[in-house]
């Protein structure tokens, strides 16, 4: 099993790295809240979800992940995992479907 990975970036460096995305304020303001209350630590599929919410394209997300230090292998892990997380909510929204007679 592989060890996780740490990225630590500076609050000003994670907005600087957001505003050059084109993430606007009101978005920064939400990922940062969200960050807040996870005492500011995120899982990185969070952070990617909070992302895609917040309208940014996954090329954008790369090179926001590639300057926080993430290699290519392991953003591309980060989106297959947002992938399935996806698939798997999605079907499960399905299967807890109730029908009654």
């Amino acid at each position: 099993m592989a060890q996780a990975e740490t990225f630590t970036v500076s609050r000003a460096d994670i907005r600087r790295i957001l505003v050059v995305s084109g993430v606007s304020e009101k978005n920064i303001a939400s990922l940062f809240s969200s960050m807040e209350k996870a005492h500011r630590h995120i899982n990185i599929i969070a952070f990617a979800s909070l992302l895609e919410k917040a309208g940014v394209d996954r090329d954008k997300m790369t090179n926001v992940f590639r300057r926080i230090g993430m290699d290519d292998v392991t953003i591309r892990r980060t989106f297959d995992m947002v992938d399935e997380e996806r698939i798997s909510s999605e079907t499960g929204r399905i299967y807890d479907a109730t029908i009654e007679f």
